[in-house]
């Protein structure tokens, strides 16, 4: 199979178009269907199907998907161990992070690790957790950051950094004075929480069940995608919300919204990096990782 056409073809899967894939590699439609099609006769099974304006991998192409991506994720290792046995670190890594270590805690280490190794490229992309959890799985991340933990044999989690998750209300609330409030309180009042798959929801729903609770008793008038629609869904009074306090650290200072504890609720959070347990790493991600692990950087309390 020709890597080349491996690649077109992932990127067909991932675009869910033919124009699209065309487009990232300045090529026109008919050459990349004839690829395809080249493709499809040397593997001797459809791999694609045209559904409207979508295309979708047939079973066969989602397994070839799968195995192509670990294929151009080997070919991208090798040239990394060229490089780094040439004296330098060239390449691109791919980092799939939920949305807090994605939005709060990645981009100035990022940035940091980018001044140190200048010829790699780091893309991040934000997903939540079980997403990401996904995805490192099947190879499409080398390298993720979550903020939960799920049950799955192949994934090897190293945490790295806390945060803590505080119960905020818009200023003009009624709790907005007091000092805590109790966990059976929690739902007699419109509730804002995170979606399935969620680590904040996740862990919320952890620190409930100790409290003999789950989230059917709240009066649950919506679930967000994120934690910023949160975040704005409360400032304008739209409900309460148990979310990191990163997320909203802005927002405390400035006074548009209230952090109050909740009595006996333990809300602190760790964030895992996770890998795949039996793949190898390429050198870019074990450069990252140990970067992210180096004693000069703060504290991971003391993380932006």
């Amino acid at each position: 199979m020709d890597l080349h056409t491996l690649e077109l073809f992932c990127r067909i899967v991932e675009s869910g178009s033919f124009s699209k894939a065309a487009n990232a590699f300045y090529l026109t439609q008919p050459t990349v269907s004839g690829h395809i099609k080249k493709l499809e006769e040397e593997v001797g099974v459809r791999l694609l199907d045209r559904l409207g304006h979508r295309t979708t991998p047939t079973k066969a192409g989602d397994l070839l998907y799968h195995y192509a991506k670990r294929i151009l994720a080997l070919r991208q290792e090798t040239q990394q161990a060229l490089d780094e046995l040439r004296g330098g670190l060239k390449g691109e890594l791919i980092l799939g992070a939920s949305s807090v270590p994605g939005g709060y805690l990645l981009p100035p280490l990022i940035g940091r690790f980018r001044a140190q190794y200048p010829d790699i490229s780091v893309v991040l992309k934000v997903s939540d957790s079980k997403e990401i959890i996904e995805a490192v799985i099947t190879g499409a991340y080398e390298v993720g950051a979550v903020g939960a933990q799920f049950d799955d044999g192949r994934i090897e989690y190293q945490k790295f950094a806390e945060d803590e998750m505080v119960l905020v209300v818009p200023p003009t609330h009624p709790w907005a004075s007091r000092r805590s409030v109790r966990v059976k309180e929690l739902p007699s009042q419109p509730f804002l929480i995170r979606e399935r798959g969620s680590g904040t929801r996740k862990i919320l729903e952890q620190a409930l069940e100790q409290h003999h609770l789950s989230m059917g008793a709240f009066k649950v008038i919506g679930e967000m995608g994120s934690n910023e629609a949160i975040r704005q869904a409360v400032k304008t009074g739209g409900g309460i919300a148990i979310i990191s306090k990163l997320a909203v650290a802005s927002d405390l200072k400035c006074g548009e919204l209230t952090a109050i504890p909740v009595a006996g609720l333990k809300l602190t959070r760790p964030f895992y990096l996770v890998t795949h347990r039996h793949r190898s790493r390429s050198p870019i991600c074990n450069a990252f990782l140990a970067f992210l692990d180096t004693p000069t950087l703060p504290h991971h309390s003391q993380y932006p």
